[in-house]
């Protein structure tokens, strides 16, 4: 007759994490009764590791500089100590201790070689200060080298600058197409916008209100410029043109042909009567403003040049590049000067900062610092908008902003590259949710207002938010752990 067959409990399938997880837990249970409480630091682990430190960093070193050699001392070693043998030990004693034995003129607190006798690795000295005494020619297996007792060193990344966060106060509504471009008058007290409705309108920068429109353009106008010096404006658009605008007439009174497509962007140089458009024909052209002629076609550049900006000392032209490169070009010749290939996608938007001698640029992948006149990297942003980034713009308290294909304006610490506000855009009523998009950001002159071009055919103003303190708005910031340099 066979036997009672015995019925196995089921066994409840566990995961490796979950195993390890309450493998922890006991561990925890077991080992530490306080749960709420850390370790006290233990005064021995920190004596072992600074010995650990020390003979790994003066391991090479066989006797001081002006001690006698071995040989030559041991004798007497040997005489004076009754017998004690000389030993190749490494000894270090308190700062106090330093500072008597550079008072008196006697040898150094850290001395190594026969003329001190080891007594051990944890006695204390006469005058109470401990002494942590290692052997140089110990081997290495007994130095202590696990992670776990190495000090960390402390972040050396810059900690950000608190910033006020910026908050939408005016929203302007006017052009009849997507808003693609801004410039600010530098009276600061009007300025520009371009638009896909193929209209210039100037706006009151107090009031909000609409000055003028000024037609002329037969398709959208991507880029605008107002000269400090003339009452000229400068636009340039999809249409192959670029025009002088006196704003005396509120005509144009030049026009500069040459481009063979859309001119995506425009910059006027802050010192030289010249303009710098670059387009969809991959090349960059410098024009003289007086006389319309094409000085120099910059050209090296595989793919559109969607992104200029000048400055009065070399490199005097950067240009971004949908072919994922910035170049720095060469004014007198008219030559690259460098090209850096940082970016892996094109590089839509870049910001000079207004008084540092470096510059920001964006793509989809990271925006990045560099460093003029030489384009060194710097650091990448420590986020990421995860979206293509049309444009931003930078002040001088360090405030960058920069707008996102998906309506996203965010602003950044310029110096630790921290991200401290994360805005989002809202469409006007009667707009699709998927209109919202900035094409463009302008700082006014005094930098405390912000202009963003929308997809949703609106201007909107921001500006700090004056209410906001420290307590209210903490600073949130981590220090990165891996940099990437590249």
């Amino acid at each position: 007759m066979p036997g009672p067959t015995l019925e196995m409990e089921p066994v409840e399938p566990q995961s490796l994490k979950k195993l390890s997880l309450k493998s922890l837990k006991r561990a925890l249970d077991l080992f530490s009764p306080i749960h709420g409480q850390f370790a006290a630091p233990d005064a021995e682990s920190k004596k072992i590791r600074m010995s650990h430190k020390i003979n790994v960093e003066y391991s090479r070193i066989k006797s001081a500089p002006g001690q006698p050699s071995r040989q030559a001392n041991s004798g007497a070693a040997t005489a004076g100590n009754q017998g004690s043998a000389p030993s190749n030990a490494l000894a270090l004693t308190g700062s106090s201790d330093f500072r008597d034995s550079q008072k008196q003129g006697t040898q150094n607190a850290l001395v190594v070689g026969p003329t001190l006798q080891p007594k051990g690795q944890n006695d204390v000295s006469t005058s109470g200060k401990s002494i942590a005494v290692v052997s140089a020619s110990a081997p290495f297996s007994e130095r202590l080298t696990t992670s776990a007792i190495i000090e960390r060193i402390p972040s050396k990344w810059p900690r950000p600058v608190w910033h006020r966060p910026w908050k939408n106060y005016r929203v302007i509504s006017g052009h009849l197409g997507w808003v693609r471009s801004v410039a600010f008058d530098p009276s600061n007290n009007w300025f520009c916008t371009g638009s896909a409705d193929r209209t210039i309108k100037i706006w009151d920068v107090a009031s909000g209100r609409l000055k003028l429109t000024l037609t002329g353009h037969i398709e959208q106008i991507r880029g605008l410029a107002v000269s400090n010096k003339h009452t000229y404006m400068f636009s340039a658009g999809d249409d192959k043109q670029v025009k002088c605008w006196d704003l005396e007439q509120n005509k144009v009174i030049r026009s500069y042909h040459g481009h063979l497509s859309g001119v995506y962007c425009l910059a006027l140089h802050p010192t030289i009567d010249i303009l710098l458009t670059g387009g969809r024909d991959s090349v960059c052209r410098v024009w003289d403003i007086r006389t319309k002629m094409q000085i120099f076609a910059l050209s090296g550049h595989d793919n559109t040049v969607c992104s200029v900006f000048t400055r009065p000392t070399d490199p005097q032209v950067v240009t971004g590049s949908h072919d994922s490169t910035i170049k720095f070009w060469d004014l007198r010749y008219g030559k690259t000067m460098s090209t850096l290939t940082h970016h892996k996608k094109s590089v839509r938007a870049m910001a000079l900062h207004p008084k540092e001698d470096c510059f920001a640029s964006a793509s989809a992948d990271n925006i990045k610092k560099f460093n003029l006149p030489r384009g060194e990297f710097l650091h990448n942003m420590l986020s990421q908008q995860k979206t293509i980034i049309n444009t931003m713009a930078v002040n001088e308290d360090g405030v960058l902003a920069t707008g996102g294909d998906n309506g996203s304006l965010w602003f950044w610490d310029w110096k630790s590259g921290h991200n401290f506000q994360q805005a989002q855009t809202i469409v006007q009523p009667g707009s699709l949710e998927s209109e919202a998009g900035i094409y463009a950001l302008c700082y006014d002159v005094t930098g405390t207002r912000l202009v963003s071009c929308e997809a949703d055919k609106t201007i909107k103003m921001w500006k700090e938010d004056e209410t906001a303190t420290e307590q209210t708005h903490p600073l949130n910031f981590k220090p990165p752990k891996d940099i990437r340099r590249f």
